[in-house]
C-alpha cells in the first residue's frame, strides 16, 4: 500500500451554531483559544499541499460557512487544481451560497441526516429547526445542480432509524450514502453507554452488506467501521459472490478499513495535522513543519502505517491488511492507539 494522502478534511473554522451530541469539535459560536486563521495562512497551507500531493480538500469545521472568506479559500484551491469540497450542516445554505459554491469550484457538499424525522434528528443534533435545514438545503442543492452526500450518525438512540433513513437519503436525491459508526471523541466521550455493542455492530454491517450488494444508484459506504471489509471478504467467499463496490468520485480509492494516517487525515483550526477527523493526538503542526515532514516522518503516522504492530485481536487478526480495527476509537478507549478495535465481535484464526 502506498501512503500518498488522497483525502484531507480541514477544519477551517471551529465555530458552529450547532451543539451535535457526537460533535468531535465540542464547537460554540465564540471558541476561546482557537482562532480562525487568516486567509494568507490558508493560502500557505493550500501551496504547501499542493506542492506534495493532489487530495481532495473537504472544508469542514465548525460549520465552514460562518467564515466571510470561505470561498476565498475554496476559489483558490481551485485555482491550484485541487478538488474542493465542503462539509455544512445545511443551515446557513441560500441561493447566494450555492451560487458561490458553484463559482468557486466546490465539486461536493456534504451534509449530515442523522434520522428520517425531524424529531429524531434534531434530538441528536440539540437543536430545533435543525432537520428542516438539511431539507432545505438539499432543495437549494438540486436547483443549483450541486452534488451532495449525506452522512449518518448511529448510537442506540437512532439505530432503529438505519432502514428508513437509507430509502430516505435515496428519495433525496443524494449522490452517496455515508453510515458512520460513532467514534468517543470531544462530546462523543459523554456518550460512551449510547454507543452500539459490538455483536449489534456486526448485525448493521451485515444488514449494509446485504443493502449495497442490491443497490443500484446511490453509492454507500460505511465509514469509521473497518470491519466491513472483513465481513466482505467473509460474506463474499461464503457465498461465492464476486462482489465489487463501486468508488465515490473524489473518494480515497482505499481497499482498507481504517486509513488514519495512511491515505486521509485533518488538519485542524490551529495547524495541527491529526491521522483522522476522530484522532485526537497532533502528528506536528503546520507552524513548525512542513506538510511533507509531518506526512513522511511523524513518529505517530509512522505508527498508523505498522501493522505488524498492531496489538491484541488485531495484532493476530488475518484480516488486518483489509480492516486494521479503528485507531482512534481504540485510543478513545483503552488509552493506546496501537490496541485492538474494542467494537469487533471477530475472534481472530491464528
Amino acid at each position: 500500500m502506498e501512503f500518498v494522502p488522497k483525502w484531507i478534511a480541514w477544519e477551517i473554522t471551529r465555530r458552529c451554531n450547532l451543539h451535535c451530541v457526537h460533535c468531535r469539535s465540542s464547537s460554540e459560536m465564540e471558541v476561546n483559544g482557537h482562532p480562525d486563521f487568516s486567509l494568507e495562512e490558508a493560502k500557505n497551507i493550500l501551496d504547501q499541499i499542493h506542492a506534495y500531493a493532489n487530495p481532495v480538500m473537504v472544508l469542514s469545521g465548525g460549520e465552514p460557512l460562518l467564515r466571510d472568506d470561505v470561498f476565498d479559500i475554496a476559489r483558490y484551491g481551485t485555482s491550484l487544481g485541487l478538488r474542493m469540497c465542503i462539509a455544512t450542516n445545511g443551515s446557513l445554505v441560500t441561493p447566494e451560497v450555492c451560487r458561490e459554491m458553484k463559482d468557486s469550484g466546490i465539486k461536493m457538499v456534504s451534509m449530515s441526516l442523522d434520522g428520517a424525522t425531524a424529531t429524531v434528528h434534531d434530538d441528536f443534533r440539540n437543536q430545533p429547526g435543525a432537520y428542516e435545514g438539511v431539507m432545505n438545503a438539499i432543495e437549494l442543492f438540486k436547483e443549483y445542480e450541486i452534488d451532495f452526500l449525506i452522512n449518518s450518525s448511529f448510537t442506540k438512540r437512532n439505530k432503529a432509524e438505519i432502514p428508513q433513513l437509507y430509502s430516505l437519503v435515496k428519495s433525496l436525491g443524494a449522490t452517496a450514502w455515508y453510515l458512520f459508526m460513532i467514534v468517543p471523541t470531544g462530546r462523543g466521550e459523554e456518550i460512551m453507554e449510547e454507543l452500539i455493542p459490538a455483536s449489534e455492530y456486526e448485525d448493521i454491517l451485515n444488514w449494509h452488506y446485504d443493502m449495497e450488494k442490491e443497490e443500484d444508484d446511490l453509492l454507500v459506504r460505511p465509514t469509521c467501521a473497518p470491519q466491513y471489509y472483513r465481513i466482505v471478504l467473509q460474506r463474499a467467499k461464503a457465498e461465492g459472490d464476486q462482489f465489487k463496490r463501486r468508488s465515490l468520485k473524489f473518494s480515497t480509492g482505499g481497499s482498507k478499513g481504517c486509513l488514519a494516517g495512511q491515505l486521509i487525515c485533518l488538519i485542524n483550526v490551529d495547524g495541527d495535522v491529526l491521522p483522522c477527523s476522530y484522532f485526537p493526538l497532533s502528528a506536528g503542526n503546520l507552524k513548525e513543519q512542513s506538510f511533507q515532514e509531518i506526512w513522511e516522518k511523524s513518529p505517530l503516522m509512522l505508527d498508523m502505517r505498522n501493522f505488524k504492530a498492531y496489538k491484541d485481536n488485531c495484532g493476530r487478526c488475518e484480516y488486518v491488511n483489509v480492516c486494521g480495527g479503528c485507531r482512534a476509537r481504540a485510543y478513545a478507549v483503552t488509552g493506546d492507539y496501537m490496541a485492538g478495535e474494542p467494537f469487533c465481535a471477530y475472534q481472530p484464526q491464528r
